[in-house]
């Protein structure tokens, strides 16, 4: 297999060959996908993707779907996946920083897509918009990420307007932004983005179900007793995922509660009442964990939607989150519990009034909202008819009607 290129930015030259030869007899309409936002250890993003390559190619065979993302070296894996060398980012757990706009826009363009849904608004989500200005399709804008509350989180509130503005203004330049709930489809309508629609993303029922359950098993794994109460969390220690609030929380509650952090590895937040476990590239073996447990607890009040609190849901866990974001959107009362702020006080309240509730039933009603009203089926069939209406493409199938 011959090599070209030179160091990072070396190639297979057969793959490449095979990326260019898939189209010369392939007449199907092209869906692209492209983001930063897809590495090894992601969470929400990637698996929002990954479902929707599954779906894509069970009920539109019609439409080739292909993702561009950044890797270690540029690559074409010949079933539907490009990734475009990036460098990792320091302390960032396997995620990539694209820089070269043009180089990406040509990758872009060279899988000749009738539509791309960019994921961001970094080098991905830029180079989409150039892209398809060149070739004269639509590009739409899915928001997962709310950069004004980022920024004042990271940087200082006097951050927030101007990221905000720039945020604003690159996704006026869609030809339709999607948000994965009302809460940024409004911070976006704020922001002078007009015509943003929340679409709220799915979870897979099956994966992610609570006959997966093995408490027992899970507890001897621990080095827990029958007792204990065992609250869950997954994901990134990001700063903006508050693990100092869940840790306060879990403190002042004391015996007979311990938290499990899945996925925080090195990064947790140290406390005789927290327990750390690694990231679980399995969604089974991620489900298994969730359906053991006693309750899901998430403390951010800014979170854009919170697909892993959907997958708890599934496995039939109740919820405690903050009565603030996207997560107020799928908890409510029926389901878990809501603190009026996220702060290790009002958290503790919420836990300790969920535990004197019957826990049995309230993760039964979580298990069944997760099932009714997230299943991915019903998202992707409204996405795909959100890109018919914007290419008149009949492979994508009935046009759904979306309100913001």
């Amino acid at each position: 297999m011959s090599v070209v290129g030179f160091g990072p930015f070396e190639f297979e030259a057969s793959a490449d060959l095979a990326e260019r030869n898939a189209f010369d007899t392939d007449n199907r309409v092209r869906l692209v996908d492209t983001t930063m936002l897809y590495a090894p250890r992601s969470g929400g993003v990637k698996r929002y993707l990954t479902n929707k390559r599954a779906w894509f190619a069970a009920h539109r065979p019609e439409v080739r779907h292909t993702l561009v993302v950044p890797g270690p070296r540029h690559a074409h894996d010949g079933d539907g996946e490009v990734s475009i060398y990036a460098a990792p980012l320091p302390f960032g757990d396997g995620y990539r920083w694209p820089i070269g706009k043009r180089s990406w826009m040509e990758r872009l363009i060279r899988q000749r897509p009738d539509i791309i849904e960019a994921g961001d608004v970094y080098t991905p989500g830029l180079a989409a918009l150039k892209a398809g200005d060149e070739l004269g399709i639509p590009v739409v804008g899915f928001c997962h990420t709310d950069l004004g509350a980022l920024a004042a989180l990271h940087i200082g509130e006097w951050a927030e307007k101007p990221v905000q503005r720039r945020w604003a203004s690159i996704y006026r330049q869609f030809a339709k932004v999607v948000a994965p709930s009302r809460y940024i489809a409004g911070r976006l309508i704020e922001a002078g983005v007009e015509g943003a629609i929340a679409l709220p993303l799915g979870v897979d029922v099956e994966a992610f179900n609570p006959q997966r359950a093995d408490r027992e098993g899970l507890r001897r794994q621990l080095g827990l007793s029958h007792g204990t109460r065992l609250l869950v969390f997954a994901g990134r220690p990001a700063r903006e995922k508050r693990l100092e609030v869940l840790v306060e929380a879990v403190e002042k509650l004391g015996d007979p509660y311990r938290l499990l952090l899945v996925g925080a590895g090195a990064g947790a937040p140290t406390s005789d009442r927290i327990i750390p476990m690694g990231y679980q590239k399995s969604p089974v073996e991620l489900a298994r964990v969730l359906a053991s447990c006693d309750a899901f607890v998430h403390a951010n009040d800014a979170e854009p939607f919170g697909l892993i609190v959907l997958e708890a849901m599934a496995c039939g866990l109740p919820v405690v989150g903050v009565n603030a974001g996207g997560v107020a959107e799928s908890v409510d009362s029926e389901v878990g519990e809501l603190a009026v702020a996220s702060e290790g006080s009002a958290m503790a309240e919420a836990i300790a009034a969920l535990f004197e509730r019957d826990l049995e039933a309230v993760g039964a009603a979580a298990r069944t909202r997760a099932a009714a009203r997230h299943a991915w089926s019903t998202v992707f069939e409204q996405l795909s008819g959100v890109y018919g209406r914007l290419t008149d493409r009949q492979a994508f199938g009935q046009a759904a009607l979306l309100n913001a």
